[in-house]
């Protein structure tokens, strides 16, 4: 069950980090500014992948019924 609710987390995480980034090229910021947003929204992702990996960021999405 730990390994379904990992998979879960990350590929949610992967959907909305995929689409705050789609939204980052939709707005038309200038371009100094779009990129220094996706490196920021790069870098939280990458984060937030590393947190989720080593379990320090915990998300029960399954809660098992005992």
């Amino acid at each position: 069950m730990g390994l379904l609710n990992l998979l879960v987390v990350v590929v949610v995480g992967g959907v909305i980090f995929y689409l705050l980034y789609w939204l980052l090229g939709q707005i038309a910021l200038p371009e100094p500014f779009n990129k220094v947003a996706i490196v920021l929204l790069g870098l939280a992702a990458v984060v937030f992948l590393i947190g989720v990996l080593t379990g320090s960021v915990h998300m029960p999405v399954f809660v098992s019924m005992r």
